[in-house]
């Protein structure tokens, strides 16, 4: 059974930073586009961070870009959004998802909590 599992969430002050970590097992996510998505209480689920299968296209929401940053080990099957001054807006919970286009093979982790608040 494929899993995708979210770590590095946490309470943080506003200004703070937080790493989080997306792990993957048995799949291997060489050929597999990840986002970070995010779902505050009320709100739809938004892409915040995405990174090409090759690492070497990422994208990011206005609302964090300069803040937020993702990136990925394939050789140690992890993918990682560095996220940097840290606003309350930014309280979700945070899940990673991976895309294989070519046969449109899509999975979800649970999901970690973020909240920044002083």
């Amino acid at each position: 059974q494929v899993q995708l599992v979210e770590s590095g969430g946490g309470l943080v002050q506003p200004g703070g930073s937080l790493r989080l970590s997306c792990v993957a097992s048995p799949l291997t996510l060489d050929y597999y586009a990840i986002g970070w998505f995010r779902q505050a209480p009320g709100k739809e689920r938004e892409l915040v961070a995405g990174i090409s299968s090759s690492g070497g296209v990422t994208t990011y929401a206005d609302s964090v870009k300069g803040r937020f940053r993702i990136s990925r080990d394939d050789a140690k099957n992890t993918v990682y959004l560095q996220m940097n001054s840290l606003k309350s807006e930014d309280t979700a919970v945070y899940y990673c998802n991976a895309y294989r286009g070519w046969d449109s093979r899509d999975y979800w982790g649970q999901g970690t909590q973020v909240t920044v608040s002083s």
